[in-house]
C-alpha cells in the first residue's frame, strides 16, 4: 500500500512534467506497467508462478494511447493454459485493478477491467468469444469486440493479440455486411455544434456550460479510424498509427490527420490542472477567448465531416 501511495504521489509530478501528448503518455505507460508488475509479485507471494504464458493488454484511450493527464481502467488479460488457469488470473485482475485505482487510475464504469471474467480468458476462449461477438452483432457485443479491437499488449507476448486480430478480420472478409452494423454501433453521437454555428454546451447538471471533449469532438476521428483499420486490416490501436497506416486511395482522408493532432494538444492545453478523471474531458466555454471558440469549432466539424466521408467510402466499398 505505501508504494502504492508513493507511486500516487509521485503520478502528478510526472503528469505535470509532459510537455506533449507522446511524453504524457509514455508516462501513463511506464507507470501502469511498474502497478502491473508490482501486483504481479504479490500474486506470486501468495500463488505462486503463473501457471501458463500471458498477456495484460490495454483497451480504450489508453489502448489507442490516447490519455489525457486522467484516465479510468481499460484492461483485460490472454492467457495461453486451458480454463483451470482462469482463477489464478482472475486474482491477478482483480490485484491489478485493485493497484491501478491506489495509483490513480479510476475503476471502468463498465467493468471492462481483467478483473471480470469477460475480459480476462485463455487464448482459445478469446477466439471463441470474439466469433461469438461478431456472430451475434447485437449492440452491446459489437461495442464489446469494438473496446476490444483497440488494444494493445502493456506486459507479455504481443502475438496474443495479433492472432485474434486476425481472427476478426477473417470474419469480416467472409461477412462485409457487418461494416454496416459497426457503423450504426457509433454513428449516433450528439454533435456539439448547432445550425447556426454555434456551440452546445450541456444545459443541466454539475456539467452546465461545459462541453465534453471526448464525446464531441475527440471519438469522431477516434470511431472513423477504428472502422477504417477493420476495412484495411490495419492493427495498431492507436488513432494517429491509423492515419499513417492508410493504403493508397485514402490521402483525402489521411489530410484529417493534422486536425486530430491539434486536437490532442488543445485538449492537453486546457485541462493539464484537472483533478479527476471526470473533470479532465469537460471544458467551459467561458474559459475560452472567441479565437479559442473558433478553433475547437473548426477541429470538431472537420471530426464530423471524417466520420461522414468514413461512413461513406466504407458503405460504397461493400457494395461492390
Amino acid at each position: 500500500m505505501t508504494i502504492y501511495r508513493e507511486m500516487k504521489a509521485n503520478r502528478s509530478r510526472l503528469m505535470a512534467a509532459a510537455v506533449n501528448h507522446q511524453k504524457l503518455n509514455a508516462y501513463h505507460d511506464q507507470l501502469m506497467a511498474q502497478t502491473v508488475q508490482l501486483a504481479m509479485e504479490k500474486v506470486k507471494g501468495e500463488l505462486g508462478d503463473p501457471p501458463a504464458p500471458f498477456a495484460f493488454f490495454l483497451m480504450g484511450s489508453a489502448g489507442r494511447y490516447e490519455q489525457s493527464v486522467w484516465s479510468d481502467q481499460d484492461h483485460g488479460i490472454i492467457f495461453a493454459g486451458d480454463d483451470l488457469c482462469k482463477s489464478y488470473f482472475l486474482r491477478a485482475g482483480t490485484e491489478i485493478s485493485n493497484a491501478l485505482e491506489l495509483v490513480g487510475y479510476e475503476r471502468c464504469d463498465g467493468e471492462v477491467m481483467s478483473s471480470n471474467p469477460l475480459w480476462c480468458n485463455s487464448l482459445v476462449e478469446w477466439h471463441q468469444q470474439i466469433t461469438a461477438w461478431m456472430t451475434e452483432a447485437s449492440w452491446q457485443t459489437l461495442r464489446h469486440f469494438s473496446t476490444f479491437f483497440d488494444s494493445r499488449v502493456l506486459i507479455g507476448d504481443t502475438n496474443y493479440l495479433t492472432e485474434l486480430k486476425h481472427t476478426a478480420f477473417s470474419i469480416l472478409e467472409q461477412q462485409p455486411d457487418l461494416f454496416h452494423r459497426l457503423i450504426d454501433n457509433v454513428d449516433f453521437y450528439r454533435k456539439g455544434i448547432g445550425i447556426f454555428g454555434q456551440l452546445l454546451p450541456e444545459q443541466q447538471g454539475e456539467q452546465s456550460g461545459t462541453i465534453h471533449l471526448k464525446q464531441k469532438a475527440l471519438f469522431p476521428y477516434v470511431n472513423a479510424l477504428r472502422l477504417l483499420a477493420l476495412k484495411n486490416k490495419i492493427f495498431a490501436p492507436s488513432t494517429l498509427s491509423r492515419f499513417s497506416q492508410l493504403p493508397e486511395g485514402y490521402q483525402s482522408l489521411q489530410t484529417y490527420e493534422k486536425d486530430f493532432r491539434a486536437l490532442l494538444d488543445f485538449r492537453l492545453k486546457f485541462r493539464r490542472e484537472a483533478k479527476t478523471y471526470k473533470e479532465v474531458h469537460l471544458i467551459s466555454i467561458q474559459d475560452l477567448s472567441k479565437q479559442e471558440k473558433q478553433e475547437l469549432k473548426s477541429m470538431m466539424r472537420k471530426g464530423y465531416k471524417l466520420f461522414s466521408k468514413t461512413k461513406t467510402k466504407i458503405e460504397e466499398a461493400c457494395s461492390k
